[in-house]
């Protein structure tokens, strides 16, 4: 591997880390309590395109590389999950269109997204469908030149707040192959027969949106398809290397920022007088804490570079993500730990990057599915 920091990289990281510093840590308490969307935050996010890093600057994006997406990821999430999380999944789906959409149809969702003004989502996993996605239920009955969508999803991010969201539905209820016969369809958010409820009592990244949508006879001319009809999860395939490196840099922030808080309180924090970074028991932490977030970045910045390369690295994506999801847990509990019984209680941020840890271990396919993916290529059972 020979990838390297540019100065470009280097200053989207002091970008981002600023920002993280000035505008969400003051007030990342507030918006994780009231569960309320940052909304003055995207709009001074989008001034410094923070939003779509890597969208190419013909679609409104500011036409990055892959790594700087990834770095701008882990830096906010450093500052806050749950904020950073309201940023940077408002393009959540892109890929699908930017990779197997039309022409017509970049210039016209893209391009509001990219620029911060609409917001978008990918609605895949239902009530029984969530790591297995060929077992969806949601139906597209074709009706002429349109499709009629019904069906149910849950967990949807930015599900109640998205003017539009890509949408996988069943198109074909024999396929020749069972992960066969399933299409993605544009889907805005006012047409009829759609809803969306937010769901809330989220355990953590509670500033993010999340929903439950229904889908009750929702008609979409077929031009709303993307890609080859049946040939969705095919298409889906191809992205889960890059969504995959994106949760595990969101993994890498959460960790580093609950490290940050617990060696500052360590300093500042006296028992038997002197300040507990003094102890022993406590610096192995620490050393621990260092050395496992470190490696836990080479596998995020590896699986980067390689996609950032034009590859589908999907061993080294779900090796990333396993590791660093892992780290993020480990580190908050032992950031915690190191806090006491004040880190028990909401007046320390090491609380709440304790609960936002959890979710990279689950979406973006659990930590189960990620040693299966590692497991078979070990085996040779799926191409490198």
């Amino acid at each position: 591997m020979d990838f390297e920091f540019t100065e470009e990289h280097k200053l989207i990281r002091k970008t981002a880390r600023q920002f993280g510093e000035e505008m969400i840590k003051p007030v990342a308490h507030d918006h994780d309590e009231s569960c309320k969307y940052p909304h003055d935050i995207v709009e001074k996010a989008k001034k410094l395109d923070l939003i779509a890093p890597s969208i190419p600057e013909k679609y409104g994006g500011a036409g990055m590389d892959f790594l700087s997406g990834v770095i701008v990821i882990e830096e906010l999430f450093r500052a806050d999950p749950g904020i950073a999380s309201a940023i940077t999944a408002r393009i959540f789906g892109c890929d699908m269109i930017l990779d197997f959409g039309t022409e017509e149809q970049r210039k016209k969702y893209l391009v509001p997204v990219a620029k911060g003004d609409w917001v978008m989502g990918s609605a895949i996993t239902e009530p029984e469908a969530g790591s297995d996605v060929a077992s969806l239920k949601t139906r597209a009955e074709r009706k002429g030149k349109n499709f009629v969508i019904n069906g149910n999803k849950i967990f949807i991010t930015n599900g109640s707040i998205a003017n539009f969201l890509i949408v996988f539905a069943r198109t074909d209820t024999n396929p020749p192959e069972r992960h066969g016969g399933i299409t993605a369809f544009i889907v805005e958010k006012d047409r009829p027969g759609f809803s969306a409820r937010p769901m809330k009592n989220k355990m953590g990244i509670r500033a993010s949106d999340l929903a439950e949508l229904s889908f009750d006879n929702v008609t979409v001319p077929e031009e709303n398809i993307i890609g080859q009809e049946g040939s969705a999860f095919y298409h889906l395939m191809q992205f889960f290397a890059r969504g995959r490196t994106a949760v595990a840099a969101q993994a890498v922030g959460i960790a580093q920022g609950a490290f940050d808080e617990a060696l500052k309180y360590s300093q500042e924090r006296k028992q038997f007088n002197r300040p507990i970074c003094d102890l022993q028991a406590i610096q192995f932490k620490l050393a621990d804490m260092a050395t496992d977030i470190e490696a836990a970045r080479l596998l995020v910045y590896k699986a980067a570079y390689l996609v950032g390369k034009g590859g589908n690295p999907g061993r080294e994506a779900s090796m990333a993500k396993l590791f660093a999801s892992r780290v993020a847990r480990e580190v908050a509990n032992e950031a915690l730990q190191i806090h006491g019984g004040y880190g028990f209680f909401k007046d320390y941020p090491v609380e709440r990057f304790y609960r936002d840890a959890k979710i990279t271990e689950l979406y973006e396919g659990t930590s189960e599915i990620q040693r299966l993916i590692i497991a078979r290529s070990v085996l040779g059972k799926i191409p490198v």
